[in-house]
């Protein structure tokens, strides 16, 4: 079974604030065109087992994607789709937004430093965290699409969490992107931090990017720390399953060494529900774990 943790959705690309909602304009004139909608949302997913489906907020950008759209989203596809809930840890309003989506069903929390304009170890991030360690909820740290001038680029370095892990060491944390540009503070924090992990969406477009990043983190010995993402709905996510899957192109008839398959398999099975704790009402194929040796099922299961 394939999850995807890292899927967006929205109404209009203004949802996201001026600045993105252009960038995902331009992003949609390059590509043809960005379905966010939920049946856009819905029919690519057809091919996935299950995914996680990600709000946003931020103040600081305007920009509210709210989380009772993402749990229509989830409730679209039930038993396949849990929910992400969008908070801007630096808003008055994060305790009670985060109240508000739990009550929503939503089972874990979605942040972007750099968008929100916060360092990740400010007081008022650091007494979110705290919340959600006790609350057993992972924290997914990302960016709605691309960078823009008003940004603080400087919010996004992986060695931030360097300080939050230690604070907090229940804490489950999913870097996007492997830290791109700065993928060797991430696998340097995945093999210091049982609590970090990471994720792939936002360099699955870029093969060869991805392709020295996970090969990195295998001979760190942490590439079993990494999730699949697609970061719909920029890539679709059977055209990212693809790139993952045909990494290895680039060792053929070469020196270059090689990804194990199953390592690679292992990234697109990986389950973030056993994983991360996430509690959430998703259907788990039998035997569907990262390290099994049967088929890939579709096939649902067991509901957790």
């Amino acid at each position: 079974m394939i999850f995807d943790v890292m899927t967006r959705a929205w109404h209009s690309p203004e949802q996201l604030g001026f600045e993105l909602a252009e960038g995902v304009r331009q992003a949609g004139r390059r590509t043809g065109g960005l379905d966010a909608s939920i049946g856009g949302h819905a029919r690519a997913m057809e091919q996935i087992g299950c995914v996680l489906v990600h709000g946003f907020r931020s103040h600081a950008l305007s920009a509210t994607v709210p989380n009772e759209f993402i749990a229509e989203v989830v409730a679209r596809q039930p038993n396949r789709a849990a929910g992400v809930a969008g908070i801007d840890p630096v808003s008055p309003s994060w305790n009670d937004d985060l109240e508000r989506a739990r009550a929503l069903g939503l089972a874990a929390v979605s942040i972007s430093p750099t968008a929100q304009g916060f360092h990740p170890t400010h007081s008022a991030a650091m007494r979110f965290y705290e919340r959600c360690s006790t609350l057993g909820l992972p924290v997914f740290v990302s960016r709605p699409g691309m960078r823009t001038p008003t940004m603080i680029f400087e919010y996004e370095r992986p060695t931030a969490w360097d300080e939050v892990a230690r604070t907090f060491p229940a804490l489950k944390v999913v870097l996007s992107g492997l830290g791109h540009p700065w993928v060797d503070e991430t696998i340097a924090l995945l093999g210091k931090h049982p609590g970090i992990y990471a994720e792939t969406s936002g360099l699955v477009s870029h093969s060869w990017r991805l392709y020295t990043a996970l090969l990195q983190a295998f001979e760190a010995g942490v590439i079993d720390k990494i999730f699949f993402g697609s970061g719909f709905p920029f890539v679709l996510p059977s055209t990212a399953v693809e790139s993952i899957y045909s990494l290895n192109a680039y060792s053929l008839g070469t020196p270059l060494p090689s990804i194990p398959r199953a390592a690679l398999r292992a990234i697109v099975e990986r389950n973030p529900v056993t994983t991360l704790g996430i509690r959430a009402p998703l259907a788990i194929g039998q035997g569907d774990t990262p390290d099994s040796d049967s088929p890939s099922q579709t096939t649902q299961g067991t509901v957790l």
